[in-house]
């Protein structure tokens, strides 16, 4: 594994919580971290089908454009109920044409299950994939879960994304009814996370 040792690391994601997130786990290593909004990066396609596939994407495309090692993630709920959707296709289920709603996103997930008439517990995951990207093509990647299931009506107002219909196995509050702290010690991010600081020691 190829050692971290810069001061500096660009996050290739525009979106806020996301990056709060990040950034609230990468404080203790001392890194300074910045975000792709923030060097006015566009976007780039995500054309693959797999968490890793569009992690590579985002994380090469935002170091080649900044000469400086780029940290992204691409994560999403699995369904067990829907095959494994919303999955990589998780923030396209919120697209809307002024922007992503999530609301109607979590609607839609839930109205699939019911459709399926799916029995209780509907198991889910949430999982996520990061990648750590140099400006000379080569990358470390990162992968962690977590195991739960979907609840209804939504709960919690903490968190982003699916976080207010998501129960992590073994607790009775969803994601959105915890404090980031405490989903930050246990959450699919917090799990690839754990792996991913190896690269400050290694």
């Amino acid at each position: 594994m190829r050692r971290f040792s810069g001061d500096r690391l660009l996050v290739a994601t525009h979106n806020a919580g996301k990056l709060e997130e990040i950034t609230a786990l990468l404080a203790p290593y001392g890194v300074a971290v910045v975000g792709a909004k923030q060097m006015n990066l566009p976007e780039p396609a995500e054309t693959e089908t797999t968490f890793v596939g569009n992690a590579r994407i985002k994380a090469h495309a935002a170091s080649r454009a900044t000469g400086l090692p780029a940290l992204a993630d691409d994560s999403g709920i699995e369904v067990d109920c829907l095959g494994g959707a919303p999955g990589v296709y998780t923030a396209d289920w919120a697209e809307t044409p002024t922007g992503r709603d999530f609301v109607m996103a979590m609607e839609k997930t839930w109205a699939a299950c019911e459709a399926k008439a799916a029995p209780l517990p509907r198991k889910a995951r949430f999982c996520a994939t990061l990648v750590l990207a140099w400006p000379d093509g080569h990358d470390e990647v990162f992968e962690g879960r977590v195991e739960g299931q979907l609840v209804w009506p939504m709960r919690g107002a903490q968190g982003h994304g699916y976080d207010p219909m998501f129960q992590p196995e073994g607790h009775d509050r969803t994601f959105a009814e915890m404090s980031a702290a405490e989903k930050n010690k246990m959450s699919h991010r917090a799990n690839a996370f754990a792996s991913f600081v190896q690269i400050f020691e290694a």
